[in-house]
């Protein structure tokens, strides 16, 4: 369901800015009347009906729990594509605002897509630059039929490979070497419990870092959205999940390795998404097919999910992706909100905003976007306040005047 902190957040700067305002309008001004209001019979002194009592903006609730397409279309927005997926949302990057979804919180097997809160939970603590020698001991535990990228014994990689390896070649093996250097793959699946938690992602439980099909190890739509949002705002996150092709060290020489997300390179006659950033895919027996997605368009940022299409083959996740990002950029500002990436987050914990999502985007593409939504906040603060100061001043020397008079 949405909370109402976003609201409350805002509400010290506009609650300034307004006050700042108010103070330099004449007093007869909120005699004027309001134009389309009808006149009252009973109508206040000075002959013009009273203004209405202020009313508190209440959001509407969040229908992500309800079974079923969940879209609040207006006139004129597109339909909603009809999908074969178990689960999907898509969703504005920026905002949180979820503009539809199906079975939203439906706990399904994440295959390897909940690498996305690997990343966020180990990313962090590991410097890019640092090299590390690779042990017996780190690569023992891989599953047999694991996705790999190529980790050899007694080699030397920078963290900076191993990331790339766990984006583009989705290696289980460049997992567990990182989730050693974290602490352990014990320790790490407990901090990716904990991150997802204090993101509000209350569907995911963790017991394989990697996605390793594993008893009770599930994830949901909605939580794969908040951890694909979440990771845009990190600039290094969202370089690595939309680099397409790059190097892996090998014995004596690179060798090539390429994005397996296949909405992001075209291959094997998938059409690439244009504009698309990236994130994540995955599959498994269990799991079938999912996939979290990102695409920028015109300045606009939607994030999408798509957990095991039931027809279509292999590739129809990438299909049912792409129809979910087309809806979702054609029906930018004909729907409102069925819910809210950040509706179950702590309070505590401050939700991502549109500016570090558009700047750790556009920093991965070489563009800077300006000024951040903070800057801006603090400012129309900093008016609204001045404002008011302005105006106290001058009511009490016009008091002053009165006295002396």
């Amino acid at each position: 369901m949405i909370t109402s902190f976003r609201y409350r957040a805002v509400a010290p700067a506009c609650s300034l800015c307004v006050a700042g305002v108010l103070a330099f309008t004449p007093a007869t001004a909120t005699a004027a009347p309001l134009a389309g209001r009808p006149h009252s019979a009973a109508w206040p002194r000075g002959g013009e009906p009273a203004p209405p009592a202020p009313r508190a903006a209440v959001p509407a609730p969040s229908l992500l729990y309800r079974s079923g397409v969940q879209v609040r279309p207006r006139r004129g927005a597109p339909e909603v594509p009809d999908l074969s997926a178990l689960s999907w949302l898509v969703a504005d990057a920026g905002s949180g605002q979820v503009l539809a979804a199906s079975e939203a919180h439906r706990p399904l097997p994440p295959a390897s897509t909940l690498k996305t809160l690997f990343a966020l939970t180990a990313l962090p603590k590991l410097p890019s630059g640092m090299q590390h020698t690779v042990s017996y001991r780190e690569l023992a535990d891989v599953a047999e039929g694991s996705s790999l990228v190529g980790v050899e014994e007694g080699h030397s990689y920078r963290v900076a490979d191993l990331w790339r390896g766990v984006f583009l070649s989705s290696g289980n093996d460049a997992v567990h070497v990182l989730a050693s250097l974290n602490g352990g793959w014990e320790t790490t699946a407990r901090r990716m419990q904990a991150n997802a938690r204090a993101m509000g992602a209350l569907d995911t439980h963790v017991l394989s870092p990697d996605g390793y099909d594993t008893p009770g190890q599930v994830s949901s739509a909605y939580d794969l959205a908040v951890f694909g949002r979440e990771g845009l705002r990190n600039p290094d996150f969202a370089t690595y999940c939309s680099t397409a092709q790059a190097e892996f060290p090998g014995d004596g020489s690179p060798y090539a390795i390429e994005n397996t997300n296949r909405l992001l390179t075209g291959a094997d006659g998938v059409a690439p998404y244009p504009g698309l950033i990236g994130i994540k895919n995955g599959y498994t027996s269990n799991a079938g097919n999912t996939l979290v997605a990102a695409a920028r368009r015109g300045g606009h940022t939607l994030v999408v999910t798509v957990m095991n299409p039931q027809s279509g083959g292999g590739f129809a996740v990438y299909e049912e992706a792409r129809a979910l990002l087309d809806w979702g950029f054609a029906a930018n500002g004909l729907v409102d909100p069925v819910g809210s990436l950040d509706g179950l987050r702590p309070k505590s914990r401050p939700a991502a905003s549109a500016a570090p999502v558009a700047a750790a985007v556009n920093a991965a593409a070489g563009d800077d976007s300006g000024w951040s939504g903070t800057a801006v906040g603090v400012g129309l603060a900093g008016l609204g306040a001045g404002a008011v100061a302005l105006a106290l001043r001058a009511r009490g020397k016009g008091r002053d005047r009165a006295a002396r008079g």
